[in-house]
């Protein structure tokens, strides 16, 4: 059974190939060292939230990280805003964190020979924190860059769809009783890493936060929308293993010059790069690194 993150389904979604590639092929992705250390300063701020939770000692891993005393300094003042639930009258019950959840998934598909089929996915989660309320269950998500202008990119995003969807199908909770919240912890006009004083890091310094309420009818939307995206992707894993590769993503998207795979796939223009050396991707393209 294929285990599906919120990730893969991004990344499936945006261009079949790279999915391929990545997941299938396991190839490796080019990243900047400026790359590396975002995603490792973003894993050090998770495991630092999964240790506060845990009441395990959180003070050598701040002492140690200026940036991330910057970021939990942030957290702490907003807290009580941060943990709380929008009822009053609902009482928290549990609080969990890097919890993780799963859900098989059965979509049909048609076989070549027009035979129905049906294909199962294991679709796979890990909240940063789930807070379980007697009415009421609240989704965090611990974001280590500066919160999105416009938010409604966050609101198609399979993450937001997916946590949610999970919950709600793997609970005792309608899907108006859940929410999701991003906060993100890193302001515009942060310093880099490696700058002046300790104080530079909180100055400037408040988390701020993108809500997305659930509903029954978003409920059922995405269960369409993983219905027909993996209906696909079984008919695509069929026709895979009788050595067609996946499909490509139109060139007219635009996404294919930003990709490390676009030589790859013969989509790179002869001139777009001296020496034929890739591109590297964006860091949207990467994968946050599990804890």
């Amino acid at each position: 059974m294929l285990q599906l993150s919120q990730g893969q389904l991004n990344l499936l979604e945006t261009c079949p190939r790279k999915f391929q590639h990545t997941y299938l092929e396991q190839l490796g992705i080019l990243t900047t060292p400026e790359q590396q250390e975002r995603l490792l300063a973003g894993s050090r701020f998770h495991q630092l939230m999964q240790q506060r939770e845990l009441d395990l000692p959180i003070a050598p891993l701040l002492q140690a990280d200026p940036q991330l005393q910057g970021w939990y300094t942030a957290f702490a003042q907003s807290a009580e805003r941060i943990l709380s639930l929008d009822l009053k009258e609902n009482c928290i019950t549990m609080r969990q964190s890097e919890y993780p959840l799963s859900l098989e998934f059965s979509v049909p598909w048609e076989q070549a020979n027009g035979v129905p089929a049906t294909q199962n996915y294991l679709l796979v989660v890990v909240y940063d924190l789930l807070i379980w309320g007697e009415h009421q269950a609240r989704i965090l998500d611990w974001k280590t860059y500066p919160r999105p202008q416009n938010g409604q990119w966050l609101q198609q995003d399979w993450q937001t769809r997916l946590y949610p969807f999970v919950l709600a199908e793997t609970s005792d909770y309608l899907p108006e009783q859940i929410s999701m919240t991003y906060w993100f912890f890193q302001a515009h006009g942060e310093p880099a890493q490696g700058g002046q004083a300790q104080n530079d890091w909180v100055s400037n310094l408040e988390p701020q936060s993108l809500n997305f309420p659930y509903s029954a009818t978003q409920h059922e939307q995405t269960r369409q929308d993983l219905t027909h995206l993996l209906s696909h992707l079984a008919q695509w894993l069929y026709e895979y293993q009788q050595g067609v590769p996946l499909p490509q993503v139109p060139v007219a998207k635009g996404v294919c010059q930003s990709c490390s795979f676009a030589w790859r796939c013969q989509r790179k223009e002869e001139n777009a790069s001296a020496g034929g050396q890739e591109t590297i991707p964006l860091l949207a393209e990467i994968q946050e690194v599990a804890l």
